[in-house]
């Protein structure tokens, strides 16, 4: 016990400056709990308020995907660049190092292959792996207008539900299947059931016409998905748009590791996303880089 004797009178109230109450710097995210705030700002930077996350999931439904064949050797140097990485736990306990100080986005849905009806998902991962594997955020995939819909969506509102518990954020990935049109009027729809019904931030996909509507009808963040393998310039452009129009980062897979030179791709699509470098700029990144590899 600290000694009682001679006990100063403290002073510094300071009644005449209010304590000040930080709001959060997410969009949305004002009122969560203190260890959910903590893992969201893990996954993005604090200072430009956006991330680039790495998607390295497609094993989960598709086996061994083209760049993805040797997770050891194509993507392992990529991700000292990403700000997280978002895979499965099998390939998290395979292949990364726990001496990573990235943080992890794990996917927590599952149970279709390409071979069947992809919404026709489940929970895979119980909520203690999770903190066993000590992650930043649990991604669910969420089938608006699929044959399983109603099943996608409880999927991620008991994700929400359970990880609240426990604070790790629920990332919702909007899925579009291949009769479903992609333009905003169905992305802000997806968008926003996914936000009211709890999922803390959303991945969903970049469309040329309106996305600023999209972005801004979502009480929540959003983080562009990359899509299918598109040239570099392109990628990087859409990029761009998609944070310009109030992403807030990306969530790029096939962009980068399919690229020709994918760590000097990762490090452009950087550039965009927390420098707002134009994608002329960034392509000349991309290619200095890529020469000098």
């Amino acid at each position: 016990m600290a000694d009682t004797d001679e006990i100063k009178e403290a002073k510094m109230f300071h009644t005449d400056k209010p304590q000040k109450t930080e709001g959060f710097f997410l969009k949305g995210s004002n009122s969560l709990d203190w260890g959910i705030k903590n893992r969201l700002a893990r996954i993005f930077n604090p200072v430009s308020g956006r991330t680039v996350m790495l998607a390295i999931d497609h094993g989960y439904f598709q086996g061994p995907t083209t760049g993805l064949e040797r997770i050891d050797i194509s993507i392992l140097p990529l991700a000292p660049y990403a700000d997280t990485l978002m895979l499965t736990r099998g390939i998290l306990r395979s292949i990364v190092p726990p001496t990573t100080s990235k943080s992890i986005v794990l996917r927590v849905s599952g149970g279709a292959s390409i071979l069947k009806e992809l919404s026709n998902e489940d929970i895979a991962v119980d909520i203690e792996e999770s903190i066993r594997l000590n992650v930043c955020a649990m991604a669910v995939q969420v089938f608006i207008g699929g044959e399983y819909e109603r099943q996608s969506i409880i999927n991620m509102t008991r994700m929400v539900d359970i990880g609240n518990r426990y604070g790790i954020p629920t990332m919702a990935v909007t899925a579009v299947g291949k009769d479903m049109a992609r333009d905003a009027k169905y992305f802000r729809l997806a968008c926003r059931i996914c936000a009211e019904l709890g999922a803390h931030y959303i991945k969903s996909y970049y469309v040329e016409k309106d996305f600023d509507t999209v972005t801004a009808s979502c009480p929540v963040p959003i983080v562009m998905a990359g899509g299918k393998k598109i040239p570099e310039l392109d990628a990087l452009t859409m990029a761009y748009n998609a944070v310009q129009k109030g992403a807030a980062g990306v969530d790029m897979g096939r962009n980068i590791f399919q690229s020709e030179a994918p760590v000097a791709m990762i490090k452009a699509v950087r550039a965009v996303v927390h420098d707002n470098e134009t994608p002329a700029a960034a392509f000349d990144l991309y290619n200095t880089l890529k020469n000098q590899d």
